[in-house]
């Protein structure tokens, strides 16, 4: 049986748009309420549920696993270049995650 977890955050973005992979530095740890039980494959989907920044707010995850997940506002990026400065108002942003398959 499938495992969800939900959540939301206010995440906002001091930082310049990251146009390189792999740098998580900037990035907020978010943890789950219950950790997912060990060798579970887990997704995470995500969703701004406000628009209170002008420039459009991309989101990025990285590190998914069975305790939480790294995310952050990363300003849109075109061909390998940041489109707006980065620098982003703090958004709501929601989240569920569960586990793949029975």
């Amino acid at each position: 049986m499938a495992m969800i977890q939900t959540g939301r955050l206010d995440l906002s973005s001091t930082n310049p748009t990251e146009t390189s992979g792999g740098d998580t530095s900037t990035f907020t740890q978010v943890t789950f309420p219950t950790p997912f039980p060990p060798n579970s494959e887990v997704i995470v989907f995500v969703q701004v549920q406000t628009f209170l920044g002008p420039d459009t707010p991309g989101v990025r995850i990285h590190g998914v696993n069975i305790n939480g997940f790294k995310i952050r506002l990363n300003e849109l990026v075109g061909n390998g270049a940041a489109l707006a400065d980065g620098k982003h108002a703090a958004e709501s942003v929601g989240w569920i995650a569960t586990t793949v398959g029975g």
